[in-house]
């Protein structure tokens, strides 16, 4: 809508839950359309538009990250996987559709009716078998994993899209279940921009409770000689750990 002055304001992006941190609405509605959308497979699509009728479609993996993360597995070859936070399961769904057919995800999510929204979408993709879901918090079971010596570095990949208060404590286990090669995915590393944001700004309140956990965060991956990493400003900020000890 045009502001008072009579100047015409930016298009906003069409892609409901976006977090792209690009200054360009137009440039980020030009990616999805021109690189995404027309690559994007089916059930995907049908998952995205599915999610965004949902009241906390904030919480979905764009569209673009999505891409990423299918591009990143096949590149890796990765077969064995975990994902940290699912909702209703679209960057799962892009991970299931990218390994192979024996290939296989352990998905952890306090909430399973979220994920039973896209469960029918990716029963209907045939990559349902992949996809070993619990419900309930990741810690625990990470404990058990981390006791168990046959289950360390038995994991090529790992996404953690969850509670941003324990991305340290998830950091602390996962570290000894990647394989030593694989990659630990974070999301939402770079959190609404709002790192660099003076103490003063305005940002809503779980934006800024959740602000200091990934400074935390941040700070430490940059800093730990096990692993290499590399931060891209794709989505809402990823950091991708790849560990060499």
């Amino acid at each position: 809508m045009a502001a008072a002055t009579g100047e015409t304001q930016p298009a906003k992006h069409q892609e409901v839950g976006h977090k792209s941190l690009l200054q360009s609405d137009a440039l980020y509605q030009y990616i999805l359309e021109t690189s995404v959308y027309p690559r994007e497979p089916q059930p995907m699509k049908e998952l995205r538009e599915v999610t965004a009728k949902h009241p906390w479609n904030l919480m979905t993996t764009s569209a673009d990250e999505g891409q990423f993360l299918n591009l990143l597995l096949k590149l890796i070859n990765a077969k064995n996987t975990m994902e940290i936070g699912v909702y209703t399961g679209y960057s799962l769904l892009s991970t299931a559709l990218a390994l192979p057919e024996d290939g296989k995800i352990l998905a952890l999510d306090i909430n399973r009716e979220n994920y039973e929204i896209g469960l029918p979408i990716i029963e209907k993709a045939g990559v349902a078998h992949k996809i070993d879901f619990r419900e309930g918090p990741a810690l625990p079971l990470l404990d058990q994993m981390v006791e168990d010596e046959k289950c360390h570095g038995s994991f090529d990949f790992i996404f953690v899209d969850a509670d941003k208060d324990n991305y340290l404590n998830y950091h602390k286990r996962l570290i000894d279940l990647v394989k030593i090669g694989g990659v630990i995915g974070y999301d939402n590393t770079l959190w609404n921009g709002s790192l660099v944001a003076p103490p003063d700004a305005p940002l809503r309140k779980y934006v800024r409770y959740y602000r200091d956990f990934v400074l935390e965060l941040n700070k430490a991956l940059a800093v730990d000689p096990r692993v290499e990493i590399c931060q891209l400003p794709v989505g809402d900020g990823i950091t991708l750990c790849r560990r060499i000890s």
